[in-house]
């Protein structure tokens, strides 16, 4: 005879300690965050020991609900792949993942049919970002940003590079003769100053000059769209607005590009990877690397 086991509460600590949220754990149990938060009280009562460390803006694992986690993991895991063996299974597993939008727009929209169709007990929740990301408040499984692939407290995976060029409308291309002709058009850039001053020295510019008239974008998809109807010239990764350029609404007028930094797989380092984080990330990995 097997002991009584909490199975409601059992899930509501296994789905909570993935997303290390009460909210996200609620949306995907379909229950309320009090719900949630309850079965868990329940749980901590019974085996009359902490699971949570409660802070201000999400949740973090004692070293009880650590030990826990993995077993409940593993025991879900397999009962989710034999479900799925049978094949006539409506169980789903929901994965939260927070991109940046250029990314998100340029690369990963395209090609989420191919994901959806080798994985499809796999509910995908997709958010944009303007790389500036919580992922504990948020309940992210995983996020992807621009960066050097340097953050605290975070697990990164390089995915692809994203050296930026200068892309402009054809008219506005037929004025730039050299690269130094770019300080008499209006410059379209990021939060990051140095942006420009680094590709004009990679170009052979100027080294020293007083930055013209700028605007500043917390998204390179604003910028180029502002690009685009012939705003100003924007310094922004090719790679990820090949349709705008194979269709000639934009154009690069000249071939230098500069990277610096490019675009990262992320997660929390206290995150434990779950069979949905798991068959993502081998797809995304594999996708990029074709």
């Amino acid at each position: 005879m097997r002991p009584y086991l909490p199975l409601k509460a059992l899930r509501a600590f296994e789905v909570s300690a993935r997303h290390l949220s009460f909210t996200r754990a609620a949306e995907e149990l379909c229950v309320t965050q009090a719900a949630v938060s309850h079965q868990v009280k329940l749980l901590e009562s019974q085996l009359k020991v902490p699971l949570f460390t409660r802070l201000p803006r999400g949740l973090m694992l004692t070293q009880e609900g650590e030990g826990l986690l993995p077993v409940l993991r593993d025991a879900f895991d397999q009962i989710t792949h034999t479900l799925e063996q049978l094949g006539e299974s409506n169980y789903r597993e929901v994965l939260n993942v927070g991109a940046v939008g250029t990314f998100a727009v340029g690369w990963l929209l395209p090609r989420l049919a191919d994901f959806q169709e080798k994985h499809p007990f796999i509910d995908l929740r997709l958010s944009t970002h303007n790389n500036r990301t919580d992922m504990a408040a948020e309940g992210l499984d995983f996020a992807i940003r621009f960066g050097t692939g340097a953050w605290h407290g975070i697990a990164a995976q390089p995915l692809l590079p994203a050296s930026l060029s200068v892309m402009c409308t054809p008219m506005i291309a037929a004025r730039l003769k050299m690269p130094a002709d770019v300080l008499n058009e209006t410059l379209l850039r990021s939060y990051r100053a140095d942006e420009w001053a680094e590709w004009l020295l990679a170009a052979g510019g100027p080294v020293n000059f007083p930055l013209p008239k700028s605007i500043v974008f917390d998204s390179s998809i604003a910028m180029v769209d502002a690009a685009q109807q012939g705003i100003g010239v924007a310094l922004a990764p090719p790679l990820m607005f090949s349709r705008q350029l194979n269709s000639g609404a934009l154009v690069q007028p000249f071939t230098t590009a500069v990277s610096l930094g490019g675009y990262w797989l992320t997660r929390l380092q206290s995150r434990e990877e779950t069979h949905a984080m798991a068959s993502f990330r081998e797809w995304l990995m594999t996708a990029t690397s074709a």
